[in-house]
């Protein structure tokens, strides 16, 4: 049976509408692919405590997680991942990537520009309808 992992992800956009991605380092599963970042939930932490937390640790900034934008179920061979994906503003200091091998911010057109980790693609699709 497949192993099944609820995971968190901040969709941060900046003052020039620009949308924060981060780059899977070599040592990460689905290495040098594209994601929103964030992490798994632990275990009593609602959507909103767990992405400020994740964050905190993987981008040392601080951020307020405004509203669930996206949530789908995605199949990977040794396991599933439940994503949700959350509209999230800084509030606190700049983006470090930490576990990330980098960081980079991105209009909502040109998104489509990178190698997405498939989990991500449905928001990305989303987000790229926005107007």
């Amino acid at each position: 049976m497949k192993i099944k992992i609820k995971v968190v992800a901040a969709i941060i956009e900046n003052d020039q509408n620009e949308i924060l991605c981060a780059l899977r380092s070599p040592s990460m599963s689905l290495p040098n692919m594209w994601e929103f970042p964030g992490g798994k939930m632990e275990k009593g932490e609602d959507f909103y405590i767990a992405i400020e937390r994740e964050i905190n640790e993987e981008l040392d900034c601080k951020i307020e997680a405004q509203n669930i934008f996206h949530e789908n179920t995605h199949e990977y061979e040794s396991f599933s991942i439940h994503l949700i994906c959350m509209k999230c503003r800084i509030t606190n200091g700049d983006p470090i990537p930490n576990e990330h091998s980098k960081l980079i911010w991105l209009k909502k057109e040109n998104l489509c520009s990178l190698k997405w980790a498939p989990a991500d693609i449905p928001a990305v699709e989303q987000l790229m309808k926005e107007k």
